[in-house]
């Protein structure tokens, strides 16, 4: 992707071509799969299992490649902050693998085998991926990075909620990481506030961090693109046990 450089010389700039990604990604074929109502919405929750190596490894990459402590640099304290409100979320993660059914019995081997295999590739690969772009970057770009990451977060979990609200009906139970709990907590961070917004919007980005960023940027949303499609595979492909039961209770819910 060839850029004009123009004027461009803040990171409101850059939020500003993420923006424009981000409305592309809005298109990807994984969200058209879980807006598709004609397929039960357990089944369009169904690549849970098979995100788990990225979602699970997204602390660690908050504790020991994003964050830098101690530091003197703005930029790189933003970044910390932002790790600390993101490193424990994982556990909503495996709360809502339980209420939706989806932690089944696997003894431990088999469960590794499925993490490391093919079916997970695209969600260990993201991990590597994103670790060797963070860890090449200065502050100001890995904040770009993570800009990106959270533009790409947005979009699945806005799809991912309206999900949850009708599982919600059926099962009458809360589910947190895909739910609200998640997308309140993801939209109240701290550099969303009015003073950290206006200071990250007006942080000067260099000619060269300019070139670099549009790369990042297209690197970001290329690597979830991939995870997307590897996700909806999974979810094409996988058959879900729990779907007889939920449509069972739903019809009975119906009938009340």
């Amino acid at each position: 992707m060839i850029v004009a450089r123009r004027e461009l010389t803040s990171m409101k700039n850059i939020l500003a071509l993420i923006e424009e990604k981000q409305q592309t990604y809005y298109q990807s074929p994984l969200f058209k799969f879980m807006q598709d109502k004609s397929i039960h919405p357990l089944k369009r929750l169904s690549f849970a299992p098979c995100a788990a190596p990225f979602i699970m490894s997204f602390s660690d990459l908050c504790k020991y490649v994003l964050r830098q402590e101690p530091t003197d640099n703005e930029i790189q304290a933003i970044l910390n902050q932002h790790t600390y409100e993101d490193d424990s979320h994982w556990q909503w993660f495996l709360e809502d693998l339980d209420t939706l059914g989806f932690n089944n019995s696997l003894q431990s081997n088999d469960s590794l085998r499925f993490f490391w295999s093919d079916a997970a590739k695209h969600s260990r690969l993201l991990t590597h991926e994103l670790y060797k772009l963070i860890v090449e970057s200065e502050p100001t770009e890995k904040l770009i990075i993570l800009e990106a990451i959270e533009a790409t977060a947005e979009v699945l979990f806005s799809f991912s909620t309206q999900i949850t609200k009708e599982l919600q009906l059926i099962t009458k139970q809360e589910y947190k990481y895909f739910g609200n709990c998640h997308f309140n907590a993801e939209n109240s961070h701290s550099a969303n506030s009015d003073d950290t917004s206006k200071f990250i919007e007006n942080i000067h980005i260099s000619p060269e961090c300019w070139h670099n960023s549009v790369e990042l940027i297209d690197k970001v949303f290329e690597l979830f693109t991939q995870w997307n499609n590897a996700l909806l595979a999974y979810a094409q492909n996988h058959q879900v046990s729990q779907l007889p039961q939920m449509q069972a209770r739903e019809q009975v819910l119906a009938a009340v």
